[in-house]
């Protein structure tokens, strides 16, 4: 299922599996703000089938400047084909700043077993 295009600034994620090839579904996603050094849990979400979420992850109100942290749980997603041994990556964090409240923030994940990366898409 798409998620709907909101008016006004948002935050929206996208995770591909680059060692697969495909979007990587059921990777658990949580989201912090950023306050006094410290994270204030806002929501989990799971991918869907797509790799992203059903809606956007912060959006109308919601979606305030400020400073925010994804994190990704990439070992539990990457750990299923083969459980039990040690893997390189586990929890991915990305902290990130909003300055403009009325943007589309985007903020994408490729993974692989070994590395990962990110930039601001749109």
């Amino acid at each position: 299922m798409q998620a709907q295009v909101q008016p006004g600034g948002r935050l929206t994620t996208h995770v591909l599996d680059t060692a697969r090839g495909k979007p990587a579904e059921g990777l658990r996603i949580e989201l912090f703000c950023i306050e006094d050094g410290a994270g204030r849990h806002l929501k989990t979400v799971v991918t869907n089938d797509d790799g992203r979420c059903d809606a956007p992850l912060l959006a109308g109100e919601a979606f305030r400047a400020g400073v925010y942290e994804l994190r990704f749980h990439a070992g539990d997603y990457l750990g299923r084909d083969d459980a039990g041994t040690p893997l390189f990556l586990d929890v991915i964090p990305i902290r990130f700043g909003i300055a403009d409240s009325s943007a589309h923030y985007h903020v994408p994940l490729l993974i692989s077993p070994f590395s990962y990366s990110t930039y601001r898409g749109s």
